[in-house]
C-alpha cells in the first residue's frame, strides 16, 4: 500500500468534485455510506476510488468519517480531516462539507492563477532549451568544417562559437549528460532535510517569485486558520493544523512557533511579530490581527486577509508574466543574433576578400 501511495497522484479537481457532491448529497438526507458508494463509482482516479472504497468499509464497520479519512493523508489533508471531525462532534457535518467545498474552490482558483502565470514563461524556456540544443548538436559541428577553408582572420564572435562547436563535437554527449545529471542532483539535493529550509528561505528573497510564494503562504494560512476558528477548533490546534497546510518551511516553522507562544498566553498578533515574523508578515497584517482579536472578530479578519492575499497573488502572478516575457524574448533574440553574427561575418569577409 505504501508503494502504491508513493507513485500515485490524486488530481485536486477530483477532490473538489468529491467534496462538492458529498455536500449536496448529505443535505438531501442520504446516509453517508450510500454517498460514499455512489461517489466512489463516479471517481475517475483509480487510487482515489480505492481510497473511497476503504473509507466506505471503515464507516460501515462503525468508524467515524474523520478517522476513516485520516488514514489517507495523500487524499485528505489534516485541515480537511480536522474540520470533518469538528463537524461530526457538533452535528453540523452538512455545513462542514459546504464550507470545505467553498474553500477547495478557492484553493483550486489559486492553483489555476499560479499555473496561468507560469505557463507562458515555461513555454519560452522550453523553446530556448530546444533551440540551444538544436544549434549545439546539428549546426555547430558543421560550422567547424565550413570555416576550416577560410584564410581570413575570424572575428571574436566566430572564434567563441567555434570553441563551443569544438567542445560540443568532442564532448557534446558528456556535457549534455552532465547538465541533466547536475539538474537532477540539484533537485534531489534541495529536497533533503538539510538543504530544503535554506532553499525555501532563499526563494523568499528572490524578486517577484519571492513575493508570489510568500503571498500564497499568507493566503493559505489566513484562510485556513479563519476556517478552523470559525468551525470551533481551539486556537492552539488550529495553528498546528494551519501550519501543516503550508509548503514553505520558514512559514511553517514560524506558525508552529506562534502556536507555542499562544499556548504560553501571548496574543496571536504579538506572536506573529516575533521570531522574524515581520519578514514573513507585514505590519499591516499584524495590526489587523490585533484589531480582530480585540474586537472579537478574529475569524472574519483572517478570512478577509485570506481573500486579500489571494488578490495579491493574482496581481503578482500577472506582473510576473509581464516582467519575465520581455526578458525571455530578449534572451532568445540575443542568442539568435550572436549565432547569426558569428556565422555571417566571416562569410561576408571571405566573399569580400575573394572579390577584391
Amino acid at each position: 500500500m505504501n508503494t502504491f501511495r508513493l507513485f500515485s497522484h490524486i488530481p485536486f479537481f477530483d477532490k473538489l468534485l468529491f467534496t462538492k457532491h458529498f455536500s449536496i448529497m448529505i443535505k438531501t438526507g442520504i446516509p453517508i455510506a450510500e454517498i460514499l458508494q455512489s461517489l466512489g463509482d463516479q471517481v475517475k482516479s483509480k487510487h482515489f476510488r480505492s481510497i473511497i472504497s476503504h473509507v466506505l468499509r471503515d464507516v460501515q464497520n462503525g468508524q467515524p468519517l474523520a478517522t476513516a479519512f485520516g488514514k489517507y493523508p495523500e487524499a485528505f489533508s489534516t485541515l480537511y480531516v480536522s474540520l470533518i471531525a469538528v463537524g461530526e462532534e457538533s452535528g453540523n457535518l452538512e455545513q462542514t462539507f459546504g464550507f470545505l467545498s467553498k474553500q477547495l474552490e478557492k484553493e483550486y482558483s489559486l492553483h489555476k492563477k499560479i499555473e496561468g502565470a507560469s505557463l507562458y514563461p515555461a513555454i519560452i524556456l522550453i523553446t530556448m532549451t530546444i533551440l540551444s540544443g538544436f544549434i549545439a548538436i546539428f549546426i555547430l559541428p558543421k560550422i567547424i568544417e565550413l570555416f576550416k577553408g577560410f584564410n581570413t582572420t575570424l572575428p571574436p564572435t566566430t572564434k567563441a562559437l567555434l570553441f563551443v562547436a569544438n567542445l560540443m563535437k568532442n564532448h557534446g554527449l558528456l556535457i549534455i549528460s552532465g547538465i541533466i545529471v547536475g539538474f537532477i542532483t540539484f533537485i534531489l539535493l534541495i529536497q533533503t532535510k538539510t538543504c530544503k529550509p535554506w532553499w525555501h528561505r532563499f526563494i523568499l528573497h528572490l524578486p517577484v517569485v519571492g513575493s508570489l510564494i510568500a503571498n500564497i503562504q499568507r493566503a493559505r494560512f489566513a484562510r485556513n486558520l479563519g476556517v478552523l476558528l470559525q468551525s470551533g477548533v481551539p486556537i492552539n490546534k488550529s495553528l498546528t493544523v494551519a501550519a501543516s497546510t503550508l509548503t514553505n518551511i520558514p512559514f511553517q516553522r514560524h506558525i508552529l512557533f506562534v502556536a507555542h507562544e499562544v499556548v504560553k498566553g501571548k496574543t496571536l498578533a504579538d506572536s506573529l511579530s516575533q521570531h522574524n515574523g515581520r519578514f514573513l508578515y507585514s505590519s499591516l497584517t499584524i495590526k489587523m490581527v490585533q484589531v480582530g482579536e480585540k474586537s472579537g472578530k478574529l475569524e472574519e479578519t483572517l478570512l478577509y486577509l485570506g481573500d486579500f492575499y489571494e488578490e495579491e497573488v493574482d496581481t503578482v502572478a500577472k506582473n510576473f508574466a509581464t516582467v519575465i516575457e520581455p526578458v525571455l524574448l530578449l534572451g532568445i533574440g540575443l542568442l539568435v543574433a550572436f549565432v547569426s553574427l558569428a556565422i555571417i561575418s566571416p562569410i561576408y569577409e571571405f566573399i569580400g576578400s575573394v572579390g577584391g
